[in-house]
């Protein structure tokens, strides 16, 4: 009885190890999601706190965050240059993310988790 416990325990810890390193490899680069917004200038149009042309970011995040569907749904609002509307009632296409490589949505994925940590 005592080699079956030690194998379950054996077979825990190393399940346990591959969760903690498949969760690191996911882990949010604050510092690149930073990096992506400046090269999109995400900020000309979207406060951190405060409503530009577009939402502030921790309205967004408040709007998605929780939700089954949220990180798809900003995923496509990021992917594909959907009609928004402007603070003044005006519409015009949401620009696409650009990443480098090209549609890289690793790096699409992590500033989405960044907007969601607001």
């Amino acid at each position: 009885m005592q080699k079956t416990a030690k194998g379950f325990v054996a077979k825990l810890l190393a399940g346990s190890a591959a969760t903690v390193i498949a969760f690191s490899a996911q882990a949010l680069d604050v510092d690149a999601a930073k990096d992506l917004m400046k090269q999109n200038k995400c900020t000309q149009c979207h406060g951190v706190n405060k409503d530009k042309d577009g939402p502030a970011l921790q309205k967004i995040a408040a709007k998605y965050k929780g939700k089954a569907d949220g990180e798809a749904r900003l995923i496509e609002h990021l992917t594909t240059a959907p009609t928004v509307k402007l603070s003044d009632g005006s519409e015009e296409q949401h620009k696409v993310v650009k990443t480098t490589p090209a549609k890289d949505l690793a790096q699409v994925k992590n500033l989405i988790q960044h907007i969601l940590s607001f």
